[in-house]
């Protein structure tokens, strides 16, 4: 038996599954009810089921072990009044199909993700999810309708259908008021309006420094950390922790109370960034969803659009001119971990002049020779790896012992159950939404088949020649080096739950061979340090992940003091 064979028998028969009776045919119905919307309604129908009573079965999904099961349908010009029903064959996770389900007692919930047409600047039409305030979370965002979950009693060898009705709608989420310190902003982009053809925004939290009203000649050096969609600014607290509230636990750093010492944490940068000694900087958190993910990763690409270019030259100016920002490269830094840790480092190459220095913590991956764990050069699969005769899963997920937790393949076919063309707002689907080309039919170019796990190669040469960040620093380090040397600080922790230390270590190598000039790039790393590890040897992670601003703001003043142009501002901020 070949290779190919082998994964065929792997992908119809996974190992251990058992394999139930085919069910006679559909066993559940959704109603779209009247009144709920005056025109057919288009986007993702998903069914779930659940055992656990502890919360909505919408809020049980996820790559986690005790996640509940899902299955998702497209829906076209679903009409009011009318019954929508899903098949046995009905793809879902991590049950493959509805097919699958055992009998037994379930929780059932049903949910639309409502999809909406964008007109793009190439003449393509695409139905996607546009973000209404939530940062893509398809179940909290407004105006997606949903059932109320009750218990039934499923036998797949009873042919009783079971009626759900999509009778409630998630509301509108309220915007967060301004403060003392903290302000919010929203900018229509000219640039990013015209590649969708509707109206895109853009926002910012912006932190104002002590004695801003004080000093009203002061111009400040800007700073941005980058991550995902903030709902507000995080971590900041103005008033003292809540005493009354009671401790949770987080399972991740077994740690009792985690919430009481996150609400420690950010009270306690309030009283540092408002004391005398904190330097006086603005400090932003950006609003960029994408119809794709709840973050646009800060460049320009094919099929997301010129969000880098927006948010430079729209979005950070705007704020500069109404802040008093100075305005200049040599004043301009950013920071972030995770999908903030690329952006750091891809904003600070993509537009090497612009900033004067890049902070980035545990990287989504740098190089694409280890996208994650994958080598989307020389592999021909990200699903599976091994010879002739035996194939292996490739893991996604470990905790801090190296316990394998989920699968590539079980996180792809999660997203695969959320959303069809890439439209789930997964991690997988991001980075592929980002990084790849605008396809024939306006979404992007699947890097690899959602359900087999075959790479595309010529979507990866794509991805390497555009955003593969290790080869474009090898590739242009004699035009990059000179403008960027000194500016890249890149830690991660060796036991990195994603695998992503694996992409700086090639990266490193790479910089280790570079030459003319010689590489001034600092790489660090933590033994046994897990996701969000920043650089700091001094505290665990669990507290370490709660400090980037106390970590790296005050490098900010260093880099200014050794970094800067003749005749500049450098002093009208230091009070």
């Amino acid at each position: 038996m070949r290779r190919t064979a082998v994964l065929a028998c792997l992908l119809a028969a996974p190992l251990g599954a058992q394999q139930p009776s085919p069910a006679p045919g559909p066993r559940f119905a959704v109603r779209l009810p009247p009144g709920r919307s005056t025109e057919p309604l288009t986007g993702r129908l998903l069914l779930m089921l659940s055992t656990d009573s502890s919360a909505e079965p919408r809020l049980q999904i996820g790559d986690q072990e005790n996640t509940q099961l899902i299955f998702g349908v497209d829906v076209e010009r679903w009409k009011p009044g009318t019954l929508r029903r899903l098949a046995g064959d009905a793809v879902g996770y991590p049950l493959p199909s509805l097919r699958a389900v055992p009998a037994g007692r379930y929780r059932v919930q049903a949910l639309l993700n409502r999809y909406e047409s964008f007109h793009l600047a190439s003449g393509q039409t695409v139905l996607l999810p546009p973000d209404r305030g939530e940062g893509q979370q398809w179940n909290h965002k407004p105006g997606n309708l949903y059932s109320v979950p009750r218990w039934i009693d499923y036998n797949p060898g009873r042919p009783v259908q079971v009626t759900v009705e999509l009778d409630q709608e998630i509301p509108p989420i309220a915007l967060p008021a301004d403060t003392r310190y903290v302000r919010h902003e929203r900018i229509q982009s000219k640039l990013l309006s015209a590649f969708w053809g509707r109206p895109m925004f853009l926002g910012a939290h912006v932190v104002l420094p002590q004695g801003f009203d004080q000093h009203p000649e002061a111009r400040y050096p800007l700073v941005i950390d980058h991550g995902h969609f903030p709902s507000d600014f995080s971590p900041w607290r103005e008033t003292p922790p809540d005493t009354t509230l009671a401790p949770d636990y987080s399972a991740r750093f077994d740690l009792h109370g985690y919430n009481r010492i996150q609400q420690q944490s950010a009270w306690q940068f309030y009283q540092e960034w408002t004391g005398p000694d904190f330097p006086r900087v603005l400090l932003i958190q950006i609003q960029h969803p994408t119809p794709y993910y709840d973050d646009s990763y800060a460049v320009n690409s094919a099929a997301n659009g010129p969000y880098g270019d927006a948010i430079m030259q729209e979005l950070v100016p705007y704020l500069e001119q109404k802040y008093r920002g100075i305005g200049q490269g040599y004043a301009r830094f950013t920071y972030g971990g995770s999908t903030g840790g690329w952006e750091a480092m891809a904003v600070q190459m993509f537009y090497p002049d612009e900033f004067n220095g890049a902070w980035v913590a545990c990287p989504d991956p740098i190089d694409f020779r280890k996208y994650t764990v994958v080598d989307l050069y020389a592999d021909s699969n990200a699903y599976w790896s091994g010879g002739p005769w035996k194939l292996v899963p490739r893991p996604g997920h470990r905790d801090y012992l190296g316990r394998i937790q989920t699968t590539i393949q079980q996180m792809n076919q999660l997203e695969l159950v959320l959303g069809t063309r890439g439209r789930s707002g997964g991690q997988w689907d991001v980075w592929q939404s980002v990084y790849s080309p605008l396809g024939t039919d306006g979404y992007p170019a699947p890097i690899w088949d959602k359900r087999t796990g075959a790479i595309d190669p010529a979507v990866a040469g794509y991805w390497r020649d555009h955003f593969d960040l290790g080869n474009i620093l090898t590739r242009d380090w004699a035009s990059l080096g000179p403008r960027i040397n000194g500016k890249l600080h890149i830690y991660v922790g060796e036991a990195d739950n994603y695998f992503l230390n694996d992409a700086v270590y090639l990266v490193e190598q790479r910089i280790r061979e570079l030459h003319d000039p010689i590489p001034e790039i600092e790489v660090d790393y933590q033994p046994r340090a897990e996701h969000c590890w920043n650089g700091d040897h001094t505290r665990a992670n669990a507290y370490s992940r709660l400090r980037y601003a106390q970590m790296f703001i005050p490098r900010v003043m260093d880099q200014i003091r050794k970094r800067h142009p003749a005749e500049v501002d450098t002093l009208s901020w230091r009070y």
